[in-house]
């Protein structure tokens, strides 16, 4: 039998020490709220009985080398232990810049949080006896040094090897980019497909083939959890952004082999300079929408006139606050019925149209 273990998973934590803060007008991070928000994060965790953390990708602001460190040196200190994998922000660049560490170094920065192996920015361990994490990398560049989310043929060689090999095992698999849709028609649509992994098709195939049924996404910004035969995508929201969220999981196993992950989603609601951090938050996140809004609704498949994306952008500035709570249910009666119907698209709802608010708080049975 698979041991009963509680874990954690924080994602996205952009850390940034204040004299990194870079501020854009756009930003829906408040990534000046990183470090008290992850401090705010730890103090809960270290109250519990965890057995380890998940850290899914987006350590830090943009690469910088002292955030990388700052975070090194604060994972040292936790009484559990504490895995991690690179984000799109945590290499943005192959060579080393002003700014950013190289590609390959990430893993000399997280010798203690799973990389063993330096040489490589993906691995395996034994989290528990009976319990492996397979801990991917989805940062990949093309031919133009552009950043992408892709596995590429090594890896996936790899992966296959390491899940021919698993014996009586309870696999966790934890990789930044998503593996399943969250939002209507994301691995297609021009804004949200940046957040899907390329090959996700490949990698369901492979997960699928093998029974593996739990895997830990971020990135998205969003709590969602996803299910594509079988197999979920729980993607936990960013720290630095509305609702400042993180997620405690409880793996039960019976005396009939029956297994079930309970999964509850808890807010950092206050830190020091921002008491009210929820409703600031949101706030500032309501206020920066607009742009977003317009860019969306004049995109396929709405197509809008930029000017009747205008009119409607002020009623929906809560729209991505909502998503990112989870759970969130649309309908404005009010907007053409082509734009109601397709905002309606995002609501958490069934195929029979009941509510399935299932993004926070729930109970799977595996």
């Amino acid at each position: 039998m698979t041991p009963n273990f509680r874990f954690a998973v924080v994602s996205d934590l952009h850390i940034a020490l204040p004299h990194t803060i870079w501020n854009h007008p756009s930003r829906f991070h408040l990534v000046e709220v990183s470090i008290p928000a992850f401090e705010s994060v730890l103090e809960h965790l270290t109250q519990l009985d965890l057995d380890f953390l998940l850290l899914p990708g987006d350590l830090t602001q943009h690469g910088e080398p002292e955030n990388h460190t700052w975070l090194q040196q604060r994972l040292e200190k936790l009484p559990f232990p504490t895995y991690v994998i690179p984000g799109n922000h945590d290499v943005p660049v192959i060579e080393a810049d002003s700014q950013s560490i190289a590609f390959k170094d990430f893993p000399q920065y997280y010798r203690k949080f799973g990389y063993e192996n330096t040489e490589k920015l993906y691995y395996s361990c034994e989290l528990l006896p009976g319990v492996k994490l397979i801990a991917l990398n989805s940062n990949s560049f093309d031919t133009q040094k552009q950043q992408i989310g892709r596995l590429d043929e090594e890896q996936l060689q790899w992966l296959e090897q390491v899940l021919s090999s698993v014996k009586n095992e309870l696999v966790l698999v934890t990789i930044h980019h998503n593996i399943i849709e969250h939002l209507p028609n994301q691995s297609r649509h021009p804004m949200a497909s940046r957040y899907m992994l390329e090959n996700a098709p490949v990698l369901l195939e492979i997960l699928q083939r093998f029974g593996v049924k739990l895997v830990f996404t971020g990135h998205l910004h969003v709590q969602d959890i996803a299910n594509f035969n079988g197999i979920y995508d729980i993607t936990t929201g960013s720290l630095v952004s509305y609702p400042h969220p993180y997620r405690i999981f409880e793996y039960h196993q019976n005396q009939y082999d029956k297994s079930r992950l309970q999964i509850l989603s808890y807010r950092v609601e206050s830190v020091p300079e921002y008491p009210n951090l929820q409703e600031y938050s949101r706030q500032w996140m309501s206020d920066r929408s607009f742009p977003f809004l317009v860019k969306l609704m004049t995109l396929p498949p709405l197509n809008l006139p930029t000017a009747k994306a205008e009119e409607l952008a002020p009623t929906l500035r809560d729209f991505w606050a909502n998503i990112a709570d989870g759970d969130a249910v649309f309908d404005n009666p009010n907007f053409p019925k082509e734009v109601n119907h397709y905002f309606q698209k995002y609501s958490a709802i069934s195929s029979s149209g009941s509510p399935t608010l299932v993004d926070n708080n729930i109970s799977l049975l595996l």
